[in-house]
């Protein structure tokens, strides 16, 4: 007898409030071609209209992936977020990252090791563990990274 198993998907609020307005964490910024920069504004646009992000998102603004891109760049969150809020316009935004991003973005380098954040050993134990705490340790297989976790969490991954 032949049973179909639906994949699992996340416990309602098991990682908090989800924003699904995010842009996807695989789409480039158009001026750039940055993998995760169009979430980074996004949060940060997110921040000037709301004051803060849901505690889910607030945990790791300017941290995590958001820092990790500004290392690789050279230059601090704060100096982000401020252009946005600073901006009224998308080209304003463009213009000041512009002015502040160094000459070689080095982008190929920075979205590769983006999209493999999650794959070392302990990578491996991190995305179990919040799999089973989202209640779906059995797509451990399916997600390969921590942006396929952020993409999984946020509907995007079904």
């Amino acid at each position: 007898m032949y049973r179909s198993t639906m994949p699992s998907k996340p416990i309602p609020g098991s990682t908090g409030e989800v924003l699904t307005s995010l842009p996807s964490a695989y789409l480039p910024h158009a001026a750039t071609g940055l993998l995760h920069l169009p979430r980074f504004i996004a949060k940060a646009k997110y921040v000037k209209a709301h004051g803060a992000l849901p505690p889910s998102y607030a945990k790791n603004y300017k941290r995590g992936m958001d820092r990790f891109l500004c290392l690789h760049l050279g230059i601090e969150p704060t100096d982000v977020e401020k252009i946005v809020h600073a901006a009224v316009t998308d080209a304003e935004i463009d213009q000041g990252l512009a002015k502040l991003f160094p000459a070689d973005l080095r982008v190929a380098k920075w979205n590769r090791n983006y999209v493999q954040k999650g794959m070392t050993p302990a990578g491996r134990e991190f995305l179990l563990e919040a799999l089973t705490n989202m209640g779906c340790a059995d797509r451990a297989e399916q997600i390969n990274s921590v942006v396929d976790l952020m993409e999984f969490d946020e509907g995007r991954i079904e």
